[in-house]
């Protein structure tokens, strides 16, 4: 591990307690993805800034839950847009479950990542995905391991990174999609500029998705001039309808 429970807020280190004593899947599992940097092109061809939509029930730092079915969220962003969705499967902290990502990557035809606590292999098993969220911070010498695994059953990681260390490392393990986190998950205190001060320095040929934070058009624009080749955005889709959300963000280019 890359931390000392010191280091994390009460709530952070409560949902890390709760990964490492969930079990992975039954047996190893291979994947046929979908693209995601492929979704990302065509939603460029197609005039749409590429956005994943998450579907997030709740979490430690949002209020109340969204109850509705998260089958009519998720094809709601779709067909607001979204070029690829997350989907939360942590279940005692932010509502979620593989049950719900597998109905939903069932429901749409778009890419679907699983974001999730994942702190040893066994935890790639638990679900089918296209994209996993593996976290730096988190993972400390054991990211790469985790990188390699999730390559070899077919998974396209998603190698999420908060600062200069944490990039480097995930530049050393191979990692071909980074998300830089504008939120300390330390902390949970979140700065746009954290994504335009590590951007400059991940490589060309990495696809690179700005997480966290994006509230506005104007933060989606600005996240764009800063270099990101997609954005995550949950919470500002989440909060009233997913479809109108989601086109707002997705067309922002244009307004």
């Amino acid at each position: 591990m890359n931390y000392t429970a010191d280091e994390l807020a009460p709530a952070v280190r409560g949902i890390l307690d709760s990964a490492a004593e969930r079990d992975g899947g039954e047996g190893r599992l291979t994947i046929d993805p979908r693209s995601l940097p492929e979704a990302f092109a065509a939603a460029e061809s197609e005039g749409r800034v590429p956005i994943i939509a998450e579907v997030k029930p709740t979490s430690p730092t949002t209020e109340g839950t969204n109850r509705n079915d998260p089958v009519d969220l998720a094809k709601a962003m779709v067909e607001g847009g979204a070029a690829a969705l997350s989907v939360l499967t942590e279940p005692d902290h932010f509502g979620g479950s593989v049950e719900n990502l597998e109905r939903i990557r069932a429901a749409v035809d778009v890419p679907v990542l699983r974001k999730d606590f994942l702190l040893r292999e066994a935890h790639l098993d638990a679900v089918e995905s296209d994209v996993i969220l593996l976290i730096a911070r988190f993972l400390g010498d054991d990211l790469e391991p985790m990188l390699r695994a999730a390559e070899d059953r077919g998974f396209q990681p998603l190698v999420e990174v908060h600062t200069e260390d944490e990039l480097d490392a995930a530049v050393d393990a191979g990692a071909s999609i980074i998300g830089i986190n504008n939120r300390d998950l330390g902390q949970l205190e979140v700065d746009l500029a954290t994504f335009e001060e590590l951007a400059p320095q991940v490589p060309d040929d990495v696809t690179l998705i700005a997480e966290s934070g994006v509230s506005t058009v104007e933060d989606v624009q600005r996240m764009g001039e800063a270099g990101a080749d997609g954005l995550l955005i949950g919470t500002a889709i989440m909060d009233g309808d997913p479809q109108t959300n989601t086109e707002r963000f997705t067309r922002s280019e244009t307004q």
